[in-house]
């Protein structure tokens, strides 16, 4: 269920074409609806998705999430959230995980484009959207199978006789088929889109925030609809037009008394840190150096994100003075004593970078186990034996608050092998393996550590647990 509007074109084809295409399209949004409500972390990255690990920006969508949760009446942690490495402007639902592209951080302008995805996302997770349409795929699934079936009887029976116009019969009741399963379901879609509008409205009302940001994604998505120059099947489409979302929700928004409403300047300027430092992590992006250039984001995301194309094109060493001014500025900004660890722990100063993570882990305040698992790589580098133990209450704390921080896992494995501890160490190898869908893998792992184990102790048992898994 993607925000971004989803264009089947295919006006100048012929029949045959049209009808390949349209059986194709309906095996296609059967498999992208059954992966995406069957997809989480560990298997979204086993699926393709490229998933980004970031603090700094994971933290600023928890603070854009939080109220809407609250009017949507959904616990703390009952939703997670993943950036994926997309340079797009999209997110989607998938179970109870809302998925936001890099992209779409990168390029709205304002905060409250992304709180106005959000709010939609969030309308389709409060809405159950998800079960009714994979009920819906599965009753088409059955209708489009039968009628595709009965298609191919009557044309192989008019060819068999020689008459054409049975053949005829035949394929125009396979395209039927196929052409009715589709528009079935993306009326349904479109329907749900509209709800999802709706109810993200109510919760930037009820969270008392404007949704002029949501108009302007509308806007944003009706300008790439007309950068297409072509004309579009309404009913060939999953979403709503651009244009008449505009038309049917512009007036509602705008009728909101918070609509005029600004936002925490402070939150704008976390904004921009984020899209500067996506915008330097993006690489050779034509956007990106524009914006990095531009004076659309602050002064000091500007810095930033010249301080990490630094590191990652130039010269280390020549970074670290720029993330300085930085923290000259704001000494107690965890990300930007994170952002100097990482350029020293990249450069190969690891024994360095302790210092600026251990301030990083002090200064954070949504306790992310990330920044944990961080500062324990950087004491496995620093190449001091003594920082090994430390090194493994940092991962096992920060494994226990972030379970998907896939790489603690690996560097708990050489921490316990770096301290001979064996059986633990297998164990961690073991859960990243099971983590990352290599469940034959992770059995081997396991089987090997158990035998270093007490029966029946709490290892013993995890361990029984992944030789047993289905």
């Amino acid at each position: 269920m993607t925000f971004q509007s989803s264009l089947t074109r295919f006006s100048n084809l012929n029949p045959a074409r049209k009808t390949g295409i349209l059986r194709l399209a309906t095996l296609a949004l059967i498999a992208i609806i059954w992966c995406a409500t069957a997809t989480q972390y560990a298997s979204a990255q086993s699926r393709g998705l490229a998933l980004v690990r970031d603090a700094e920006i994971e933290a600023l969508l928890r603070d854009y999430s939080r109220p809407l949760m609250r009017a949507a009446g959904l616990r703390r942690g009952s939703v997670n959230f993943y950036l994926v490495n997309d340079p797009s402007f999209n997110a989607f639902v998938s179970g109870r995980g809302v998925f936001i592209n890099t992209g779409l951080i990168l390029q709205a302008d304002t905060p409250g484009e992304v709180i106005g995805v959000i709010a939609h996302e969030l309308g389709h997770i409060i809405g159950g959207h998800q079960i009714r349409l994979r009920q819906r795929v599965e009753d088409a699934t059955r209708f489009a199978k039968l009628t595709t079936l009965l298609g191919v009887g009557l044309s192989a029976a008019g060819a068999a006789s020689g008459n054409s116009s049975v053949a005829g019969a035949g394929f125009g009741v396979a395209a039927g088929g196929g052409t009715l399963a589709i528009r079935n379901i993306l009326k349904y879609q479109r329907g749900e889109e509209q709800a999802a509008d709706r109810a993200a409205v109510t919760l930037l009302n009820k969270s008392k925030q404007s949704g002029a940001g949501m108009l302007a994604t509308f806007k944003r998505l009706q300008r790439q609809f007309s950068a297409l120059g072509t004309r579009v099947n309404p009913y060939l489409v999953s979403h709503p037009l651009p244009n008449n979302r505009i038309a049917t929700m512009g007036d509602l928004i705008r009728r909101s008394p918070h609509f005029k409403r600004k936002g925490p300047s402070s939150l704008q300027r976390r904004h921009d840190l984020a899209r500067a430092k996506i915008a330097a992590y993006s690489g050779d992006s034509r956007y990106a150096r524009s914006l990095l250039q531009s004076k659309k984001i602050s002064g000091d995301a500007r810095l930033y994100g010249r301080a990490i194309i630094t590191h990652l094109y130039g010269s280390p060493r020549k970074a670290i003075p720029q993330i300085d001014r930085l923290l000259k500025k704001q000494p107690n900004n965890a990300y930007f004593h994170e952002m100097k660890g990482e350029i020293l722990l990249r450069s190969g100063k690891g024994a360095a970078a302790v210092g600026p993570f251990r301030r990083a882990v002090k200064l954070d305040k949504t306790g992310a186990g990330f920044l944990r698992v961080e500062l324990a790589h950087a004491l496995l580098e620093s190449g001091r034996k003594k920082d090994l133990k430390e090194a493994i209450v940092h991962l096992k704390k920060g494994l226990r608050r972030d379970p998907s921080a896939l790489a603690g896992y690996h560097y708990l494995a050489i921490a316990y092998g770096k301290t001979g501890e064996v059986p633990k160490a297998l164990m961690a190898s073991a859960e990243l393996a099971l983590r990352t869908g290599k469940k034959s893998e992770a059995k081997s792992y396991a089987r090997r550590a158990q035998k270093g184990f007490k029966r029946g102790s709490p290892a013993w048992i995890r361990a029984q647990d992944i030789v047993g898994h289905k």
